[in-house]
């Protein structure tokens, strides 16, 4: 605080308090901390706290690589401008630096002693090659996890003898703030090792109420007025407003990929499909259960998708096995699953066991999905109306695949019964299977 107050920012009680908790530490010394998230809307003085943060790694802490990266390089440049304003104005502070670089090809503060604060802009390359202290992810909701993927290794190298640390700091997530939401369920966990600060509205607030205006925005009356709250207010959209000024997250419950109404018209209690069935299995981020679905066609030629077990089950322990057992009994039944998610772990227990294993590629997920979904839209479906299912649906919502789009799995619900059942439906379409039985239409695969 008083690095700050020398370099001329006087930071408020809520900054301060993030700066103590973030920057708390272990007997031995390293951050209790290793990740931080920063949600609070804009203009509340978020800026603040980093160039506070990134000025102690330099001049206190002697940490040697910070890097500072934001999703468009110029909003990297307006924050190397603003802590080499404050470092310009310290003599204590400019006497140390050694150069200021702003280029295309650099932009960073080096100080005579070889540390360094290095600015820029995010891409699934950037970062790589470089051994961080420290790394800022400003603007974090515009973060996939390719990118974070590419940075993230860099500190690896400090993990045993350094003192690494991780900053998420943003404004209210979209439905495509993958890391960020990620971050935001663990935070609101209360996972170890992450310090989590979130200023925000209820998700069911009044946007007039000036309450929830001052519950989202710490900077109320010190950097906005309530009156330009109020402009705002009357300028923006609500979903605007909510997420920018009262940091309200977009809801998956609403706006709904297939509409719940029309997939409650398509349950049939007493659907039944003919053999062959074709089975899929899918399993959550958290591998805190798994779901296993078939799909199959039914006498009038509908498909027909069911669940075969799904949450009834914790863990994943009892998975192969259990398709073992019904690939055994519905021979030569497929198996499909996405080997290069969660359930690829199940991969070699079932090929050993000899398991007609399929698995999907991405392009061939977003064929799937695109499959169910019109399946779904043009009423070429029935299903049992299982609660399990019907939830996953109502949570689910889209993520960009190329040209295509694929369920997304980082959600406040688990939709692994949904996948399992669009991955069926995708192996029964797709994989050549064995005529069907000569006895009747059976319900002995149904659970």
């Amino acid at each position: 605080m008083d690095l700050a107050r020398l370099a001329g920012l006087e930071l408020d009680p809520w900054q301060q308090r993030v700066l103590e908790v973030s920057l708390g530490e272990r007997s031995d010394g390293k951050w209790a901390a290793f990740e931080v998230g920063l949600l609070v809307p804009r203009q509340n003085g978020k800026g603040a706290i980093l160039e506070a943060r990134e000025l102690a790694g330099l001049f206190l802490f002697g940490e040697r690589l910070i890097l500072h990266s934001a999703h468009e390089m110029k909003t990297a440049v307006e924050a190397y401008l603003r802590i080499k304003h404050l470092i310009q104005s310290t003599p204590e502070l400019l006497e140390q630096v050694e150069h200021f670089y702003q280029s295309n090809e650099k932009t960073a503060i080096e100080l005579k002693n070889g540390s360094r604060l290095r600015f820029m802009a995010r891409s699934s390359g950037s970062g790589r090659g470089f051994t961080g202290d420290v790394i800022i992810l400003d603007e974090a909701y515009n973060l996939p996890f390719e990118t974070l993927a590419a940075i993230l290794p860099t500190m690896s190298a400090k993990s045993m003898t350094g003192n690494p640390q991780l900053w998420y700091t943003s404004s209210a997530g979209m439905e495509s703030s993958e890391v960020l939401a990620s971050v935001r369920e663990r935070g609101i966990r209360g996972e170890k090792s992450l310090a989590f600060f979130d200023w925000s509205a209820p998700d069911d607030a009044d946007l007039d109420d000036p309450r929830a205006w001052a519950q989202a925005n710490p900077g109320l009356g010190i950097r906005i007025n309530a009156e330009f709250i109020e402009r705002e207010r009357a300028a923006l959209g609500d979903a605007e407003f909510a997420r920018e000024r009262l940091g309200i997250w977009f809801d998956p419950s609403k706006g709904t990929v297939i509409d719940p109404n029309l997939w409650a018209s398509l349950a049939d209690p007493a659907s039944e499909a003919l053999d062959p069935v074709v089975f899929a299995v899918d399993v959550p981020p958290d591998r805190s259960t798994a779901s296993i679905a078939l799909c199959g066609v039914r006498p009038d030629g509908l498909l027909h998708v069911e669940l075969v077990r799904s949450q009834s089950e914790r863990g994943t322990a009892w998975v192969a096995d259990r398709l073992i057992e019904l690939h055994e009994k519905w021979s030569p039944a497929a198996v499909v699953l996405d080997a290069s998610g969660p359930a690829g772990s199940l991969l070699a227990a079932l090929s050993t066991a000899g398991v007609d294993v399929v698995t999907t590629s991405a392009r061939e997920m977003g064929q799937a999905c695109g499959q169910f979904f019109d399946a779904v839209t043009e009423e070429r479906v029935r299903h049992l109306s299982d609660p399990r299912l019907n939830n996953a649906l109502a949570a689910a919502r889209k993520r960009p695949l190329g040209d295509a789009w694929a369920w997304h799995r980082r959600g406040v619900a688990d939709i692994s019964p949904l996948v399992a059942t669009t991955l069926a439906m995708w192996g029964l379409s797709t994989r050549a299977q064995r005529e069907p039985k000569s006895k009747p239409p059976s319900r002995a695969f149904a659970f």
